[in-house]
């Protein structure tokens, strides 16, 4: 009896610790007690201090004080800035306050999951663009010629160069920070994105982000060696997360939520796009291409009715890969998308190209196609060569309220793949 009792025992503590393999993953909801999904709704604190200028020497932001980014501000001179847990730095609306971290410098965010660090704005009706966002600039490789770019807004050139050949270099930490309604426009160029990652090494953290409402990408790579995890991308107009110029991205156990009303694209804005470059006369293809591992994303288009969305040309794809890059993506869920993944018109569908452009272990969900190449209808090639069993990719057309635990909730989301749903039918 007590073999018996003990087994029971056993398969109840599995079932309780039971998690999904594909998506995001966590035992718990990893998004509790960080995360703010209406931040418009939250009221902003007074700042009693101003950070404007250069930074030139080791600074700390203290919890204490609310602080106001005046302008474009860098932290210069190989400094370091070290902010606390729960401290508040409000992007200033007027002058669209921006916090540009220059190469040789670091920037220690280290917030906790009950007390993240938060980068917001100060307008009195919230909206995405209200103010520039978060540049961190390394001197990890880039595919430039010269080994070096310059982040081309309205900044100063000779304080936002980036790239190198250092690799395993640290641009600091970012852990458990929120970063909403940035991503200001810049007239007669793009967006500034929610947080610009350039030329950062793999010694840089980057876990438990949140970009909310971003007017530009939410998470923008440019070159480097990158690696990241549990980010969050909600709401986004333009991208969710854009790699390009020969990122190495190594990217984990991470969300993108978008809408089908947001997009600024001409092309159509994407949770994932993976490109070589950004201008092709600028590229030095001796270097490394863009390379992105990826596993356990969520990238979900949370319309309540998709099919009508799709139907009016709303919906484009979720995930584009450009020429000359690699991509390889595991166990991820993309749901509610036309059609799933976009592949550029100028890859050739040879032997070489498809092993570096791999989709394994995957849920397509509510897509209307599922991988094809771009201004090509006839998509059976790929269809036959990812629906192979040995990729063990599943096709499903279930709505998002019985695919995931619980995205309707308000205040705490839960974006997990509901236990069992890998089970879905793999037709296609």
């Amino acid at each position: 009896m007590k073999k018996i009792t003990l087994t029971i025992c056993l398969l109840l503590a599995v079932a309780a610790n039971a998690q999904q393999e594909k998506g995001i993953i966590g035992y718990a909801n990893w998004l509790d007690n960080w995360t703010e999904f209406k931040p418009q709704k939250t009221e902003s604190k007074d700042a009693n201090q101003i950070l404007a200028g250069n930074i030139t020497e080791n600074t700390k932001l203290m919890k204490k004080n609310v602080y106001i980014l005046h302008g474009n501000v860098y932290v210069t001179n190989n400094s370091v800035l070290t902010i606390d847990p729960g401290t508040v730095i409000i992007g200033d609306a007027a002058t669209k306050g921006t916090l540009i971290i220059t190469k040789g410098s670091k920037i220690m965010a280290e917030g906790q999951e009950t007390d993240p660090i938060i980068f917001t704005s100060n307008a009195s009706m919230k909206k995405a663009g209200d103010w520039g966002g978060l540049v961190i600039l390394g001197d990890a490789p880039i595919n430039k010629f010269g080994s070096v770019g310059s982040y081309n807004m309205d900044l100063d050139p000779a304080l936002t160069v980036y790239g190198g050949n250092n690799a395993a270099s640290s641009s600091g930490i970012l852990k458990y920070v929120r970063i909403e309604f940035a991503g200001r426009k810049v007239k007669g160029a793009d967006a500034f994105n929610g947080l610009t990652v350039a030329g950062a090494g793999n010694k840089t953290v980057l876990e438990n982000i949140m970009v909310s409402f971003s007017g530009g990408d939410s998470f923008a790579f440019y070159g480097g060696d990158v690696n990241a995890s549990q980010l969050v991308s909600y709401k986004s107009i333009n991208d969710d997360f854009k790699i390009t110029q020969g990122a190495q991205c190594r990217l984990f156990n991470s969300l993108a939520v978008r809408s089908s009303y947001l997009s600024s694209n001409k092309d159509g804005s994407r949770c994932l796009e993976v490109k070589a470059y950004e201008k092709k006369n600028e590229t030095d293809f001796t270097k490394k291409s863009t390379f992105v591992s990826a596993s356990n994303l969520t990238l979900l288009n949370d319309s309540e009715n998709i099919k009508a969305d799709v139907q009016s040309g709303l919906v484009k794809e979720a995930i584009y890969v450009g020429e000359n890059t690699a991509l390889e993506l595991k166990r991820s869920v993309v749901s509610g998308f036309n059609p799933a993944v976009l592949l550029d018109s100028k890859t050739e569908m040879n032997a070489d190209n498809l092993k570096k452009i791999k989709f394994e272990e995957m849920f397509f969900n509510q897509c209307t196609g599922n991988i094809f190449t771009e201004n090509n209808t006839d998509n059976s090639d790929l269809e036959n060569w990812y629906g192979n069993s040995i990729f063990s990719n599943v096709y499903s057309q279930t709505d998002n309220k019985e695919t995931f635990v619980d995205i309707y909730n308000a205040k705490r989301p839960d974006y997990r793949l509901q236990l069992g749903k890998i089970t879905a039918s793999s037709g296609r």
